[in-house]
C-alpha cells in the first residue's frame, strides 16, 4: 500500500503510536506536518518490541490503540513510509476512526510479533517505559 498516493497537492491524516509520537527518538522526522491531536483506534493489538512498538490486526473488542494525529502531504508519506520500512517491515493501511475520518496507519504481521504480549493499555511510551504506561499521556 506504500505506492498508494493522494495527488498532488493532497493532504491526508497519519495515525502514529510510537517513535514518531512527540517527546519520542524520531519525532523530528515529523517535521513539517500538522499536529492534529491525540485519537485512538480499535482493531489492532499493540506490542512493545523495545525500540519501537508494532500494532497488528485484532479481533479483540475491548483493545485500543492509543495515539496521535497529523496531516502529511505525499512527499512526507514517502519520506515517512522509507522509514519505516513499507512494505518489508510495515504495511501503510487504511483504518476508519469512530469519527468517520481515514487515516493512514503503519501496521505490522501477526507473525512479526508472535512471541511478544499485547499491551492492554494500548500506549507505548518509549524505550525507557518498560512495559504498560496506562497511567501516563492521554487523549
Amino acid at each position: 500500500m506504500g505506492a498508494e498516493t493522494m495527488g498532488a497537492d493532497s493532504a491526508a491524516l497519519l495515525f502514529v503510536y510510537g517513535s514518531l509520537m512527540r517527546g519520542q527518538a524520531n519525532h523530528s522526522r515529523m517535521a513539517g506536518c500538522l499536529w492534529q491531536g491525540h485519537s485512538e483506534l480499535t482493531g489492532l493489538a499493540l506490542h512493545d518490541l523495545g525500540p519501537f512498538p508494532m500494532a497488528v490486526p485484532s479481533e479483540d473488542p475491548s483493545l485500543r490503540l492509543h495515539g496521535e494525529l497529523y496531516t502529511v502531504n505525499d512527499e512526507q508519506l514517502a519520506a515517512l513510509d522509507h522509514f519505516e520500512g513499507v512494505p518489508r517491515l510495515y504495511e501503510r493501511q487504511r483504518r476508519t476512526l469512530a469519527d468517520g475520518r481515514a487515516v493512514w496507519i503503519y501496521v505490522g504481521r501477526p507473525r512479526q510479533v508472535r512471541h511478544v504480549a499485547v499491551m492492554t493499555s494500548g500506549r507505548w511510551c518509549g524505550r525507557s517505559s518498560q512495559g504498560d504506561c496506562s497511567g501516563q499521556g492521554g487523549d
